[in-house]
Formats: structure tokens, C-alpha cells, sequence
């Protein structure tokens, strides 16, 4: 009975999919919700990389796991920023200390040390070349569902990235803070328009930053509100004003892409807002040479 009210009150903070994702992901939240998560024996952890701290699982209330594999760009993967960001506003809401533990199984370890160092990232994590934790758990391949919110017992109560969905962020903060049959508010929608949606930085020195706008005007009756901006690689970083725009108004979401080595990038920026095309989808390309 208690899985099956977790798996109501998640599915009702899924964004909306087309019915084959949403059966794959009903499928996920039932094999899931209610599992032990198994942890190694031994976990080392490290600060950026070097200093190796004695860092246990403390028996709190819940604590929340992140895997993150070695397929693909890393950089794209880890988020250190956002992380960052997410663990200042649940150390806020929460009246006890809530352990977020990050395992990274990278191929290149020089590569993870020099990002935990370039984003400042003070938090520990493991580094988990021999890829233990994931051999002992079997992880989902999808990276949106390798993050989990578990009880006190390790058991999954929730899972979905928090840091690329504002939705399940606001899902894992208001089961931490008790708020089990909280729902979503109904908001008031508003309409968007956009001249540019898609933007190319072209040839570039990759040691240079690169930056650029984009403008939403509200063409709606109602005051356009962002939520949140997720980006699809921690090397975009983003700014807009967090206050309502007015109708007939615009906001201006600033970019700025830095690349960590020379290559071709093809990277996404999704917009959550009260506009009723939420989430909205920008793309940034170019060859950082």
C-alpha cells in the first residue's frame, strides 16, 4: 500500500511525455520505488579529487544518491554547479543534515579532478573506478534515473534527477520537509514568443568564453514567471531575472558557454516557466577549436 501512494504522489510530478515514455517510466518508478540500495563495503571519498576524508552515511531521515557512468561527455554529466546550488537550499529547508552522496565511475580521473577543482565543488564524492556501486545495484541506463531519494532504511522513495527537472527537485524537497500530499499548484498560464531559438557561436578559440542572449517576450495576459533553467552540460552557464515579467514585456536569459578542450558542441538550455509551451527548448551549437 505505501509503494503504491509513492508511486501515485511521483507519477503526478512527472512532466508531460509522449505514452511510450510514460510507460517506460511507470515501468522504472515500480521496479524501483521500495528497493535497498547496497552500497560498497569500502567508499573513499575525496575533496576535488586529492584529499581522501572519512565520509560514512549518517542515519538520517532520508539522503540522496547520485551514479554517474563514464558513457559520454563528463562535464555534461556532473552538474558541479547546480549540485552545488541544490545542496545550499536542502542544508536551508532542512532541520537535519541530509547526506547527498555523488559516485563518479569516470575514464579519465585527471579529467573529474580538474572539473571538481574548476567549479570550486567543496562536497565530497567518491570516485568509483571499478564501478562497485553500480555492479551491486544494476542502475537504470537512462542518467535522468541514476539519482535516487532514499529512506533511513536505504530504500528508494523517490528517483529522477533534481538537478535536470525542477519538478522532481521540488518532489524530493517537500517529501524531505513532510509535505507528502502536496501537489502541484495551478498557476495562471501566459503565452510566449521568441525570434531565436537556436544560436551558433562558430569557429572559436575553445580557451575563450563565448556569450549571447535570448529574449523571451510575454505576448500573454499574465506575468511570465521562470522557474528554473536547466542546461544540458555543466560548461553553459546561465542569468535572467527571477522577478515576474509583466505583460508585453521581455526577459533576457544571458549564456555563456565555456569549453573544457577543443571540440564540436551541440548543447541544449530547457526554460520551466508558466508559459503553457513549458519547458521551453533552446539550442547553442559551435566548434570550439
Amino acid at each position: 500500500m505505501k509503494k503504491i501512494i509513492f508511486l501515485f504522489f511521483f507519477c503526478s510530478f512527472l512532466i508531460s511525455c509522449v505514452n511510450k515514455e510514460k510507460e517506460e517510466i511507470s515501468h522504472l518508478i515500480a521496479k524501483w520505488v521500495g528497493k535497498e540500495i547496497v552500497f560498497p563495503n569500502r567508499m573513499i571519498f575525496t575533496l576535488q579529487g586529492k584529499d581522501t576524508i572519512d565520509f560514512s552515511l549518517s542515519r538520517s531521515s532520508y539522503a540522496i544518491v547520485s551514479y554517474v557512468d563514464s558513457i559520454g561527455c563528463v562535464s555534461c554529466k556532473l552538474h558541479l554547479s547546480s549540485w552545488k546550488l541544490f545542496i545550499e537550499e536542502l542544508d536551508s529547508i532542512s532541520q537535519e543534515k541530509i547526506p547527498v552522496l555523488l559516485y563518479f565511475c569516470p575514464k579519465d580521473i585527471e579529467e573529474v579532478t580538474y572539473l571538481l577543482k574548476r567549479d570550486y565543488f567543496k562536497y565530497p564524492v567518491c570516485i568509483d573506478q571499478s564501478d562497485m556501486f553500480n555492479k551491486l545495484n544494476n542502475f537504470p541506463d537512462k542518467m535522468n534515473f541514476q539519482t535516487f531519494l532514499l529512506d533511513k532504511d536505504d530504500k528508494i522513495v523517490a528517483l529522477g534527477n533534481p538537478i535536470q527537472n525542477p519538478k522532481i527537485r521540488d518532489l524530493y524537497m517537500n517529501i524531505i520537509q513532510g509535505k507528502r500530499e502536496v501537489m502541484e499548484k495551478e498557476r495562471m498560464k501566459t503565452k510566449i514568443n521568441m525570434k531565436m531559438t537556436n544560436l551558433s557561436f562558430g569557429i572559436f578559440d575553445w580557451r575563450q568564453e563565448q556569450k549571447t542572449e535570448f529574449v523571451l517576450v510575454n505576448i500573454g495576459d499574465q506575468p511570465l514567471v521562470i522557474d528554473d533553467v536547466v542546461t544540458s552540460c555543466g560548461c553553459i552557464m546561465t542569468c535572467y531575472s527571477k522577478e515576474p515579467i509583466p505583460p508585453n514585456d521581455t526577459v533576457s536569459l544571458f549564456i555563456t558557454y565555456k569549453a573544457g578542450q577543443p571540440e564540436h558542441f551541440d548543447k541544449t538550455i530547457k526554460v520551466y516557466c508558466n508559459a503553457e509551451s513549458s519547458p521551453v527548448l533552446l539550442k547553442v551549437t559551435g566548434d570550439a577549436s
